[in-house]
């Protein structure tokens, strides 16, 4: 399953901050279709993920009834991105 979809940049300060980017709802519809087959432990979607040049590979958070993307620092680095920026992201899910 490929996916393509454009979303804001957030921030979680948490115990654990990290960047996020979340799924819009008609993506999150289909990634929950393929959840059963691909999902390990709370819910989490092993994805390969490319935002302009730069590609690597994270899982989903479930978050809210929708699916949130981790922003790793290199990846925002080498991307110049922040908080508020609005990227396109390609997912690829092994289903």
């Amino acid at each position: 399953m490929n996916l393509a979809f454009s979303g804001e940049i957030w921030f979680w300060k948490g115990p654990a901050p990290w960047y996020f980017i979340t799924v819009p709802d008609e993506q999150c519809r289909e990634l929950a279709s393929a959840a059963p087959l691909v999902s390990y432990g709370w819910g989490m979607i092993p994805v390969s993920v490319r935002i302009g040049a730069t590609g690597w590979e994270t899982s989903l958070f479930p978050k809210d009834g929708r699916y949130v993307v981790p922003i790793k620092a290199r990846v925002r680095e080498t991307e110049g991105l922040e908080v508020g920026d609005t990227v396109t992201v390609r997912l690829t899910v092994d289903a």
